[in-house]
């Protein structure tokens, strides 16, 4: 996995639970940079988001030498007994030090708030795009699925399937075996840009990456990688509410 130059903030409103890309988090030339998004003000529009605290204005440019607390608070210390595991479950090397790299595997979220994270991946030598996730909605699955689960090899192809009629999101995108378990669900900040690409033709394969042993929380146990081959010279991430609303630069 390359570590990704750039990183996605997005936020959940707690009452219809969609999500938006609020933020991008860039480092360049030993400086973080931080911007809104325009998914920010759809967000504001739509959900009443509000800025944060560590970002109080939507036009600005924020720029650091240090990474912004608002992500740092999102890394587990090293000091911490179960950080080796924690790196474990994430498929990282314990020496892995790049916060990008981090919190692009993990999401970076917490129980105290609605923000994950995740990366804007790079065109490989092959024009390929990979995506690294964890597979959500676990907890909700029958035993049988779980039992499938400790059976998944690494690089095992699963499918994508969309269930419209979904009483609780008809944009859900379930992953499944090829023997017909569902093991998962896409995140839902993924979702919009899924059904973009396929929307444009482009080839969506995902497979297994990482099982975690069964004692794992849900959230971690199985880590997945998506691959997009994308048509006509496009990019991922590249609508207009993936865009930074700039005005003037803040420097903190």
């Amino acid at each position: 996995m390359k570590t990704p130059k750039t990183l996605f903030l997005a936020w959940q409103d707690s009452t219809s639970r969609f999500w938006f890309p609020i933020g991008r988090l860039t480092y360049k030339e030993d400086k973080y940079e931080f911007v809104y998004t325009h998914g920010a003000q759809e967000a504001k529009e739509k959900c009443a988001f509000s800025p944060l605290n560590s970002f109080p204005r939507f036009g600005e440019v924020y720029t650091s030498t240090y990474l912004f607390a608002v992500f740092t608070n999102r890394l587990m210390s090293r000091a911490r007994p179960d950080y080796s595991s924690f790196m474990q479950r994430l498929n990282l090397s314990k020496d892995e030090s790049n916060p990008f790299t981090i919190l692009a595997r993990s999401g970076g979220q917490r129980q105290t708030d609605t923000l994950t994270v995740f990366p804007l991946p790079e065109c490989d030598e092959d024009g390929l795009y990979h995506f690294y996730f964890s597979l959500q909605g676990l907890q909700d699955l029958p035993l049988c699925s779980i039992e499938r689960i400790n059976q998944l090899q690494h690089q095992e192809k699963l499918l994508l399937a969309h269930e419209f009629q979904n009483p609780y999101n008809f944009e859900a995108l379930s992953v499944s075996t090829k023997d017909h378990y569902i093991v998962g669900y896409c995140p839902r900040y993924l979702l919009t840009e899924v059904f973009e690409q396929i929307k444009q033709k482009s080839r969506v394969e995902i497979r297994v990456e990482h099982v975690n042993a069964p004692s794992t929380p849900f959230q971690y146990r199985l880590m997945c990688e998506m691959t997009f081959d994308i048509q006509h010279e496009g990019r991922l991430f590249n609508s207009l509410q993936y865009q930074p609303l700039i005005t003037e630069k803040a420097t903190v």
